[in-house]
């Protein structure tokens, strides 16, 4: 008789200590320390250099010779990776991507908040990506002028590049699922190489120019920084309204 009325009178309260325990775990997501200004000094590098890009004659010019170089080396292996990565790391490709680890997170593992917080994360850099490429408005380096283009693009959508702010952002995403893991720092290794290569691609098929790819950095760290730092301040608010379903994963072994 002790043993079920015990467990009855518990069962209420495990609600609140399963929704602190969520907030904190929530809120481990990486912050700097003073991520608003660090945001803003990110942001701002970005738009000085793609100003720079633009105002200063010849630049384009001589970043043309490295897509030009890579033009006149292209061999079957290489295109065929770049060619994936084109598609992979696509708007397409990518959301459906980073939704199908979102639903994974929270339909298998039970964790909204952690899906959410994933989605957001991996997101950041292509919102932010469009937001500079909007901005700035920088041409795209003329196909005519490669000797073998791959994927023809033209338009003021070059600076920065949308695959590699994604894949930048989507690498962060990666790590902060692994954190506190033993694969964690494989994950970090795995992540930096990935973006690297997805940047690679963009000079490969001839879409972009060098700093396009180099801002691209920037603009997905600035937008990870400020994405994980509204993130913290503002959610909690948020796992307080969702149901319990959403942490049963706490009580998990």
């Amino acid at each position: 008789m002790t043993g079920p009325a015990t467990d009855d009178r518990s069962a209420p309260s495990r609600l609140p200590t399963e929704r602190a325990a969520a907030g904190s775990r929530f809120r481990a997501l990486p912050q700097a320390r003073h991520w608003l200004v660090v945001g803003a000094l990110l942001c701002a590098a970005v738009i000085a250099l793609g100003l720079t890009v633009q105002l200063v004659p010849g630049d384009a010019s001589a970043e043309l010779g490295v897509d030009q170089g890579l033009s006149r080396h292209h061999a079957a292996a290489l295109t065929a990776v770049a060619g994936g990565i084109n598609v992979l790391f696509g708007p397409v490709a990518g959301l459906a991507l980073v939704g199908f680890i979102a639903l994974y997170l929270w339909l298998v593992r039970r964790d909204l908040v952690r899906a959410v917080a994933f989605g957001l994360v991996a997101c950041s850099g292509w919102v932010a990506s469009e937001a500079f490429k909007l901005l700035i408005a920088r041409q795209r380096p003329d196909p005519k002028l490669l000797f073998d283009p791959l994927a023809p693009e033209t338009g003021s959508n070059s600076f920065p590049s949308g695959h590699t702010s994604f894949a930048v952002a989507f690498a962060f995403a990666l790590y902060f699922l692994a954190r506190g893991t033993r694969w964690s720092k494989a994950t970090a290794v795995a992540g930096t190489a990935m973006a690297l290569i997805v940047a690679w691609s963009r000079l490969y098929v001839g879409v972009h120019y060098p700093t396009d790819v180099a801002a691209s950095f920037l603009a997905a760290g600035a937008a990870v920084v400020l994405a994980s730092g509204l993130w913290n301040r503002f959610a909690p608010r948020l796992v307080e309204r969702l149901p319990a379903a959403a942490f049963l994963h706490l009580n998990r072994p």
